[in-house]
């Protein structure tokens, strides 16, 4: 039997001492935040009862505190064995913070306590919302400001500051005994903090200065990066075997060195460590490729120079050069398109649209819950086509589940509702409700009432400015919400009004029924599933422009369809089409709107790659946003696009009537200048740990994925470092030739690398072509549901050249 040493009991003197440097602690972290002496953020760090809502039956008061490195909220838990970590969260974790009866649970659960007393907490992941009651209104609003402003404040931190302050949080959770000094041990639990594995030799070269000649030959021949414990045995200048104050600071700054960076600046420096505006200008034009370097160079100087001497003389220090390359400036997306920069006054078929099916899932597709939250989700990752579900439910209120499935239910007015408030929080373009209807016509007059109560104006009801030829385009779409879904009568022309039918038969589309699953195809049988369903003609009139109907084959040019007819496509039988008649489709695609959901066989919620469809055109190309994956962050990579706004232009040859473009034969035709792509892969900073155990040091490497038509994609990757996240060094070059630069994507994936299991995933990052930006460019990490990490980056460069 293992004994457990007990810690020594702490004498009332020591334990004042220990709690005035928390607090020293916390107030330095404070101000790092710019919240110096801020009432919120002092309440929060005092920390407060809240009762935690799970259910009508549970209802408990819990401790929650926010920790004095102001990044991490302590709850008190009463489960037995629960571990210390797991009783905390990061505030990086959080995606918002509502105020009031916000979420499904407030809703169900608190209605009895006042809005003013309750709030939630949102997170970023597949996490639960957690749902909190405050003893009174002044205690929430206490919570709701302060989470809102650490949010805000971390936020607008740049690269350096949020490295700092990581940094400083990882030294004094690894000083255990809180004696502000670092021992051996202490050390090697920091640097495995921070993704670095040192062993005992190497550690203890830091507190022996004796050695420093030898071991600095040692590093030549070994070929150590900028960090080695080689290079850092000078720090304990004092000989105690421990690192304390200045020693501490000088091993921070030996730690954060970035050597490949200072390479680059004393290129472009004088002896005194100045980069003057002149030679930023040259670097700038020369190197980062960009037009406008004259103008640009005196305004990054003042941007981002910290040196107020520097600033003074219209120069740069290295401080102030990688405080650029770390800036939006310096990220390898031209951030001229993180804004809206495309021509929005074309037909809305003319645009890819960022579209999610069957959004009301959070998990699969048989038993997984279904939530209004999944439609915010969605739609605040600048989703623009959702889907409803809707079925009979009690009461006369119609609901939306996965029809044969045992995935939960929740009511159609609720869905209306969250599309309502969150529709165009990210995008101000229109979204489009793509509508499966399986109700009763008494309940489909109930949809119709929902929809046009609760959205009002938003709800698009009569065509645009009498355009009755041809889609309006997002701009005159702006702020409206479109609905999908059957009309009454296939010859009736919703465009030049509505016959006086009350009701009629028209053709079903169940995709649910096309699911691969037995209980399913069951459940079909016994239904004993109709051709035909009777259609209300309420729920008719809200169809305007998306009037779905089954495909019966590309156009007759003499006899055109009409352009608001849309179809939708399972994934296998628009890819057959992509294949067999790509030219066709894309025509199609010019016209008409193209909706593609996923194979029934895909009950896990698993997601199909988006790409050949795009590249005949195809616009709501729908996945399933809960399921994340290499296709979801290629899906977003593309739609980051044109300020993130859900609609992205589709290339002029997709466009063109006359096109003979053919995704399968791109040989036969011009589309764009070949571009030859140089990629260097430099270096990496601040991997996170896969593993969160303290032991888990990563061993990665990067791979570059090129996505497009099938010429063009390709995969090539790093060598593996070997256990350093911390500050990998690769300095790799690869090349690619792009045929279509307007159809393609870059991703870049690390991994750590496992010789006997599959690599597990650390970050990727997926953007256009299109959108690459050239030269010495710093890569800012995503996590695996697509939200940004705080300081994990690569650093590239990125060079493209016309291909003769």
């Amino acid at each position: 039997m293992q004994c457990i040493r007990r810690q020594p009991k702490r004498t009332a003197s020591q334990e004042n001492i220990l709690l005035e440097q928390s607090r020293r602690v916390a107030a330095l972290n404070g101000i790092r935040l710019g919240l110096k002496d801020d009432k919120d953020l002092k309440f929060l760090l005092k920390g407060s009862q809240l009762l935690k809502v799970k259910s009508s039956s549970w209802r408990k008061e819990r401790f929650y505190k926010l920790q004095e490195d102001c990044k991490t909220i302590w709850q008190e838990s009463k489960k037995v064995l629960r571990s210390p970590e797991s009783q905390i969260f990061s505030i990086e974790d959080i995606r918002d913070v509502r105020s009031g009866h916000k979420t499904e649970g407030m809703e169900k659960y608190a209605k009895d306590v006042p809005e003013y007393r309750c709030f939630s907490i949102i997170f970023k992941d597949q996490r639960k919302n957690l749902d909190l009651i405050a003893s009174s209104e002044d205690d929430a609003n206490h919570w709701i400001a302060g989470l809102g402003k650490i949010i805000a404040h971390s936020n607008s931190m740049n690269q350096k500051q949020k490295l700092q302050h990581w940094i400083h949080t990882c030294l004094r959770k690894a000083d255990k005994n809180k004696d502000n000094k670092m021992s051996l041990k202490e050390l090697k639990d920091f640097l495995k903090e921070v993704n670095i594995e040192v062993d005992d030799y190497h550690a203890k070269k830091i507190f022996q200065p004796w050695c420093r000649l030898r071991l600095a030959y040692a590093r030549r021949k070994e070929g150590f990066h900028s960090f080695s414990p080689l290079r850092l045995q000078h720090c304990d200048k004092s000989k105690t075997e421990a690192l304390e104050d200045d020693e501490i600071e000088e091993f921070y700054k030996i730690l954060t060195e970035r050597k490949e960076i200072d390479s680059i600046f004393q290129m472009y420096s004088d002896p005194e460590g100045f980069m003057s505006c002149q030679n930023l200008v040259r670097f700038l034009y020369e190197v980062q490729q960009e037009e406008d370097a004259v103008v640009a160079a005196p305004a990054l100087i003042q941007r981002y120079e910290p040196n107020e001497r520097a600033k003074r003389g219209n120069a740069m220090t290295k401080d102030g050069f990688l405080m650029y390359l770390l800036s939006d400036e310096g990220n390898i997306f031209n951030p001229s398109h993180r804004k809206v920069y495309q021509d929005m006054t074309q037909p809305l078929s003319h645009y890819l649209v960022s579209s999610s099916h069957n959004t009301y899932l959070m998990e699969d597709q048989i038993t997984g819950p279904s939530s209004t939250e999944a439609y915010i989700r969605a739609l605040t990752k600048g989703c623009r086509c959702v889907e409803l579900d809707c079925w009979d439910g009690p009461n006369s209120e119609p609901v939306i589940y996965h029809g044969y499935t045992l995935t939960s239910k929740i009511l159609f007015s609720d869905v209306i509702k969250a599309i309502k408030n969150y529709a165009f929080q990210t995008s101000p373009y229109p979204v489009i409700i793509s509508l499966e209807n399986h109700c009763s016509v008494e309940q489909q007059k109930v949809m119709a009432q929902h929809m046009t109560t609760i959205l009002q104006d938003m709800l698009l009801v009569a065509p645009v400015d009498g355009n009755k030829s041809q889609f309006p385009s997002p701009e005159q779409l702006k702020g409206k919400i479109l609905v999908k879904g059957k009309k009454l009568s296939r010859q009736e022309d919703p465009i030049n009004g509505n016959n006086n039918l009350e009701a009629e038969d028209v053709s079903d589309e169940d995709e649910a029924a096309e699911i691969e699953d037995e209980s399913v195809k069951t459940k079909v049988e016994q239904k004993g599933k109709s051709d035909t369903l009777k259609l209300a003609k309420e729920l008719s009139d809200t169809v305007v422009y998306c009037k779905s109907v089954h495909f019966e084959g590309f156009d007759d040019p003499s006899h055109p369809r009409a352009f608001y007819e849309m179809s939708s496509f399972s994934e296998s039988k628009a890819l057959k089409l992509a294949q067999e008649s790509g030219t066709s489709f894309i025509h199609h695609n010019i016209r008409h709107l193209s909706r593609i959901y996923p194979a029934g066989w895909r009950t896990d919620s698993s997601n199909y790659s988006p790409v050949d469809l795009w590249n005949v055109g195809c616009q709501i190309v729908a996945l399933n946003f809960q399921t994340a994956g290499t296709e979801m962050d290629v899906y977003q990579g593309r739609f980051q696009d044109n300020g993130f706004s859900g609609y992205v232009l589709k290339p002029e040859f997709l466009r063109d009537e006359q096109t003979k473009f053919n995704p399968k034969s791109i040989t036969e035709g011009t589309w764009g200048t070949k571009k030859k792509l140089l990629l260097k892969i430099i270096s990496g900073q601040q991997l996170p740990k896969v593993n969160k155990s303290k032991n888990s040091i990563v061993d990665p490497k990067v791979t570059i994925e090129i996505y497009g038509v099938q010429q063009d994609s390709n995969k090539k990757q790093t060598k593996v470092i070997e256990n350093n996240g911390f500050n990998p060094n690769w300095n790799e070059e690869f090349t690619f030739d792009i045929e279509i630069p307007a159809l393609a994507l870059v991703r870049f994936v690390v991994e750590d690398f496992d010789m006997s299991t599959k690599n597990d995933f650390i970050g990727q990052y997926t953007l256009p072509f299109t959108s690459l930006k050239q030269g010495y460019r710093h890569i800012h990490l995503l996590t695996k549901n697509g939200d940004p990490y705080s300081s994990s980056t690569l650093f590239v460069f990125v060079n493209i050249q016309d291909c003769e």
